[in-house]
Formats: C-alpha cells, sequence, structure tokens
C-alpha cells in the first residue's frame, strides 16, 4: 500500500474509533482494498461532515490529496484541520456594494483574506477593538461586492471570539467604512478525539 492508501487508512482507523461511524469505515477500508482511493477520500470527508473529527483526521486527508495531485482538496481538509484544532464560526457574510463604499473586487475562495472584525469587544476608550478572523468563502464560486454567501471564519485567537452565539452580527473590516456584515450560523467548538 503507497503512502496515500496508508494516510487513508489511518483515517478510517480514528473513524472506526467510534462507533456511530463504523459501517462506513469499513467501506472505505473496501475501497482502499480495491486501490479505489478517490472513493475512499470522498467517503471519509462525508464522513468528517456528518461525524466531527480529530484535526488529525483532517491532516491524513490533506496529505493523501496532495499526493493525489488534488491541490484544491489538500486546501480544503488543511483548512479544516485548523478548524478542528481551534473552533470556527459559519456565518453568513453580505459584502457591501463598492458604490457604498465596500472593496471593489470579489472574494476569493480557499482561506488566502484575513479581514478586521468587530465582534462587539472595546478597547479601554470605548472604540472598537478589532479581531482577525481568516475567511473561507464556501462552495468555490467567488463572493462579489453587494453579494451575500456563507463563509467560515477561522479566528486566530479564538478565545476573543467565544461569546459569539448563531444570530449574532459581526462587522468586517478591511478600510474605512466597513467591507460587509455577517451573521452567524453555527458555532464549531474545537474537536477532541475520542480516547
Amino acid at each position: 500500500m503507497d503512502f496515500q492508501g496508508s494516510a487513508l487508512l489511518k483515517a478510517a482507523r480514528l473513524c472506526l474509533a467510534d462507533t456511530r461511524s463504523e459501517k462506513a469505515a469499513v467501506r472505505v477500508l473496501e475501497y482502499l482494498e480495491g486501490d479505489d482511493w478517490e472513493a475512499a477520500l470522498l467517503l471519509l470527508e462525508d464522513l468528517g461532515d456528518v461525524y466531527p473529527q480529530p484535526p488529525e483526521f483532517w491532516s491524513l486527508l490533506a496529505d493523501a490529496a496532495r499526493l493525489m495531485w488534488l491541490k484544491r482538496d489538500a486546501d480544503w481538509y488543511a483548512w479544516r484541520s485548523s478548524e478542528a484544532r481551534s473552533g470556527a464560526l459559519r456565518a453568513e457574510l453580505c459584502l457591501m456594494r463598492t458604490e457604498d463604499g465596500g472593496r471593489k473586487g470579489p472574494v476569493l475562495p480557499r482561506g488566502v483574506l484575513r479581514p478586521l472584525w468587530d465582534i462587539g469587544r472595546l478597547t479601554s476608550e470605548g472604540e472598537p477593538l478589532l479581531s482577525i478572523a481568516l475567511l473561507w468563502a464556501e462552495g468555490y464560486g467567488r463572493l462579489e461586492p453587494g453579494a451575500c454567501a456563507p463563509v467560515r471564519l477561522l479566528p486566530l485567537r479564538p478565545e476573543h471570539w467565544q461569546h459569539l452565539k448563531p444570530g449574532d452580527v459581526i462587522t468586517m473590516h478591511e478600510v474605512r467604512p466597513p467591507a460587509g456584515t455577517a451573521r452567524i450560523i453555527e458555532v464549531m467548538p474545537p474537536v477532541v478525539a475520542a480516547p
């Protein structure tokens, strides 16, 4: 078995530790026995979406995807590993229109944007204390100025974001005025590996 198969086998074994996903993990093992790496990878990703998996699981998928030359998938799994390690938020982001002072270009997918966010924290002088979170536009499309789309936020200082809950609205800043607003949809805590 080559390295991508070995990485996928290790990821499947992590799933087997969770009895809720045992049946699907056994199917992954069958795909691996038949050298169907891509089917095993996709099934493991589906398992990770249904049953939260630890950072090591997602790192193994990223390693396997890199070896299969699936760069976009490898980037996504690396992002998911960071989410599992630190926790993350899902939100519906609405960008300001360019003519209203918003950004001139679209937000590109793949987590390359690091905007500042007004999440309700204040300085001792009562001014907004902005926090940084990486932004991943869900799906593979671009988020154009004036449009809304689901995004994932990966805070650089997760402890600053712990007070947020679904329904809260936060403001994205790149320059003045604000670049957009986001309504929190889901707060995803870090994932701890099963003992």
